[in-house]
């Protein structure tokens, strides 16, 4: 995001002497440039100027050369002796660049420089030193740390420097105890990514008068007819536009020749850059930069040596690379808009870099490079954006063009640029530049002034709005019948329809002057509906039982198929495929939420977490081949009812799912108790609970026993004999236990971990949606006892209780399963279950004789269903 220095903003725009970083954030919020942070430096304490009186170099035993120095910090800062006398800072400096007499910048005892790095008096290499000599990358100002700052070669003038005395306030002197403001850009407004544009909104919002600096640079430019060729040949020969877009509607060319390679960029500029973020490099380079910073065009210097004519601005052939400034590779699309010349007589054989994106590694500029060409053109936004996510090479340039630059400032922008190189590099401009102009003039807007009350309530005046169109640089004609006629300036592309010209008059009378009118909408069916409110049931259960909800991308790959043992051609015919430039191994979209859900659980437990106890709510979508075709409908027209019921055909099935992933133990340990590992109970007993909070008793079949499983059902992600089928009134649901051990191993989870996958939309739809009619409690005695059957080792628990409850009819209350047994007195293949049953009368207490009864009905039952024998 664009960071501003109000130095440099008086550049264009007059600002009250006492404005300071705050009050120029408000000013800015106001017209709808918001503030990302303030910078303040996070340097602190005495960091003075030094000048070096005489040093000593002292190699060291490992093998490092240090200079002892003795430094002017200034009457002020130089040390004071008991007797009143004051004596030079002796400080150690190990950078190699220490010079007699070199002004410095020296950090005193109780400076604290960037990374709380606190300077202090202390004892190095056998001397006492008290101070230090700082670099550029130790005050925060840059990268450079191969020596220390010598303030003869920040760019002061010789007349800056002789004023320049020992004891003076470095900070203020590198301009470092200033603070910037960092603004958030929105996408519709690329011109504020500009200083020229952030004066113009500053302007807007406080009335201050604002100077355009483009008009007297254009008129010091060149003037030339549209498409004139100069002294370097050039053409644009795009033969695959973007939406019949021309990738270049505008090419500008200027030369400088007779450059100082040597001459370095003068302090102000570097000041201002590194204040902006922006690193400086050598003086061609910088003055580019600065441009692109101060109006918004970004440019591009080539070494005009380098280059052979014609340039040749076109899209990329398939299989074509291009090494770019970066040092990386890059294999092009045919979508790819570059830039080439024509060595050995080749027309457009060399690809010299990524239009609008970054160069490439030859034609750059370089410590040799005396005769400089300089490029000001105006791209495609659509083309520039989609070659920078292309090659995943975001950059300052790419940032101004896909967002939209002004059409109109490429020769003012070129202007500039070679006014600064001809002044500091003491260069030569060519005044035969090459300009390819196929811009056309924005289209006018019919504006009814009418709309600014209707679709803003605003009740402003027809001269009020002429006037805010006009400041904000639009021509406005006509208004006699309540319609103007506008034209937007050629640096706001984002305005094209009236609702736009609707939102700037909006903005800039004030969003705060906006009335706030609540509409009145007729209360109907107020708070949850019943889905909402099971739904909320269902994560407050898991929640309350020690889960913590989670949420996660709805993208899976052909990986995360066969991490969970799945068919993975299978599983792509019913999913959902997407363009996922998120992430492109990803493409379609889940079918059941444990997929990305365990991919949580991976991520937490590799980060150190060891009880990942987690749970999502969630769609998941199932592709219908039998669907049909969702029609493509045209922009900027509200569907009719058949198109909308059109469209609701062909989307794909979106049940809402429940899901959860249990590791670690289910039981902390303590001196109370052991701890207990998670296992496949915890995942049922889980299933239950949300079951019984909603009013369903789910069943449980194992997966052998299990006749509802759907086809698309995989037994290979569940271990097979800890893992429970799911469903109500014969629905299936889902599936709670263990995940198959090859699972668990492939996606890194513990032994033992368990899950568990309920449709809720299912679930939900089974249910009745009647209010449950409470029935009397009883006021008579129950009759408990302990029943023990002892059955075949496939019998489950819940056909036993089924079958128990069909024998104890309505007297019983309850049951619930208390034991599992197996041992050698039983037999091979036997196992024994234990049940609480309740019995309970309405109308009266049962005898022991009724209680004798209603047992021998439940023995009787079980044993006629499943050959249960009653232990005795």
């Amino acid at each position: 995001m664009p960071i501003v220095d109000i130095d440099w903003l008086k550049e264009h725009v007059d600002v009250p002497a006492d404005l300071t970083v705050e009050q120029l954030s408000q000013d800015l919020v106001r017209i709808g440039l918001e503030t990302e942070t303030i910078h303040r430096s996070s340097v602190t304490g005495p960091v003075v100027v030094g000048r070096i009186v005489d040093f000593v170099k002292e190699p060291q035993k490992n093998g490092k050369t240090v200079s002892w120095c003795q430094v002017d910090c200034g009457e002020e800062h130089n040390v004071k002796e008991e007797d009143g006398t004051t004596r030079l800072r002796g400080i150690i400096c190990g950078a190699p660049n220490v010079e007699k007499d070199a002004l410095v910048v020296v950090a005193l005892p109780g400076a604290v420089l960037p990374g709380d790095f606190a300077i202090s008096v202390r004892k190095t290499y056998g001397h006492k030193s008290e101070g230090m000599c700082c670099s550029a990358r130790e005050l925060g100002m840059g990268d450079d740390h191969h020596g220390i700052i010598l303030l003869r070669e920040e760019g002061f003038s010789q007349e800056e420097l002789k004023n320049i005395k020992p004891g003076d306030d470095a900070l203020s002197l590198l301009h470092l105890n200033i603070p910037t403001l960092e603004i958030n850009i929105t996408p519709d407004r690329g011109y504020a990514f500009s200083y020229r544009g952030v004066a113009r909104e500053y302007h807007h919002s406080t009335g201050e008068p604002f100077t355009d600096p483009i008009p007297e640079l254009a008129a010091q430019a060149p003037q030339v007819e549209a498409g004139h060729q100069g002294d370097v040949e050039a053409a644009i020969e795009d033969d695959n536009p973007i939406h019949g877009v021309v990738g270049c509607d505008r090419y500008y060319l200027r030369a400088v020749r007779g450059f100082d390679p040597n001459a370095k960029t003068p302090n102000w500029m570097r000041r201002r850059l590194i204040r902006a973020g922006v690193r400086p490099h050598t003086l061609a380079v910088d003055v580019t930069n600065y441009v692109m910073l101060d109006l918004g065009q970004p440019l591009h210097a080539y070494d005009l040596d380098k280059l052979v004519p014609p340039i040749v601005v076109r899209r990329a052939h398939e299989g074509e690379k291009l090494v770019t400034l970066d040092g990386e590779e890059h294999v092009l699309s045919v979508e790819d808009l570059v830039i080439t010349d024509s060595p050995n007589g080749e027309r457009s054989s060399r690809i010299l870099g990524l239009a609008g994106v970054m160069g490439g590694q030859y034609g750059e500029i370089t410590a040799d490079t005396k005769n400089i060409l300089v490029e000001s053109a105006h791209f495609d936004t659509v083309s520039i954006a989609r070659t920078a996510r292309r090659h995943k090479l975001p950059t300052d340039a790419s940032h101004r063009f896909e967002r939209g630059v002004d059409y109109a400032m490429q020769p003012a922008a070129a202007q500039d640029a070679i006014h600064l190189l001809t002044r500091y590099g003491q260069g030569v401009a060519s005044d035969n530049p090459t300009d390819l102009n196929t811009t056309k003039e924005p289209q006018p807007i019919a504006f009814k002034v009418s709309e600014v009350k209707r679709l803003a309530n605003l009740d402003t005046s027809t001269e009020d709005i002429a006037a805010i169109l006009e400041d904000i640089g639009c021509t406005v004609a006509g208004g006699g019948n309540g319609t103007f006629i506008v034209t937007p300036p050629t640096w706001r592309p984002d305005l094209t329809i009236a609702p736009d010209l609707v939102e700037e008059v909006a903005r800039l009378v004030g969003y705060d002057k906006i009335p706030t009118r609540i509409p009145s909408v007729p209360v109907v069916n107020p708070g949850l509906t019943p889905f909402q409110a099971r739904q909320r049931k269902v994560a407050a259960t898991l929640a309350e039982a020690g889960l913590v909800e989670t949420l996660s991308y709805p993208f899976v790959g052909e990986k995360d198929f066969e991490e969970f043992a799945l068919n993975a051609e299978q599983v792509k015919g019913e999913s959902v495929e997407v363009r996922n430039p998120l992430a492109g191994d990803r493409p379609f979209m889940r079918t059941n939420l444990l997929y990305t859900l365990a991919r949580t659980a991976q991520r937490n437990l590799r980060r150190g977490m060891r009880n990942v106890q987690i749970y999502e709510i969630g769609h998941v979508y199932r592709q219908d081949p039998n669907a049909p075709a969702i029609p493509a409908l045209p922009g900027s027209v509200k569907p009719s009812e058949d198109q909308l019921k059109a469209l609701e055909a062909g989307l794909p099935a979106q049940p809402l799912q429940v899901a959860a992933v249990l590791t670690g133990e289910a039981v902390a340990p303590g001196w109370w108790k052991d701890s207990r590992a998670i296992d496949w109970s915890d995942a049922v007993a889980l299933a239950r609970r949300v079951g019984e909070r909603i009013g369903a008793e789910l069943s449980m079949a194992s997966l052998d026993e299990a006749t509802n499983l759907p086809s698309d059902f995989n037994a290979g992600t569940w271990h097979p004999g800890r893992t429970a089928v799911v469903s109500f009134n014969g629905v299936y649901l889902g599936v709670a236990g263990e995940l198959h051990p090859e699972v668990n191993k492939t996606l890194g989870l513990p032994e033992h971990s368990a899950a568990f996958n309920l449709d809720l939309t299912a679930l939900f739809d089974t249910l009745s949606l009647q209010p449950l009619q409470a029935k009397p409690i009883s006021t008579f005695p129950p009759v408990r006892e302990d029943l023990a059957f002892m059955v075949e080792e496939k019998v489950s628990a819940q056909q036993l209780i089924d079958a128990i409850r069909r024998g104890g009819g309505e007297s019983l209350e309850s049951v619930e399963l208390f034991d599992v047994y197996r041992g050698s007195d039983l037999g091979e293949g036997k196992k024994s279950l234990a049940f609480s049953v309740v019995y309970r009368s309405d109308s009266q207490t049962l005898t022991a004789a009724q209680a004798k009864e209603i047992r021998a009905a439940i023995v009787a039952e079980c044993e006629k269903d499943l050959n249960a024998v009653l232990r005795v």
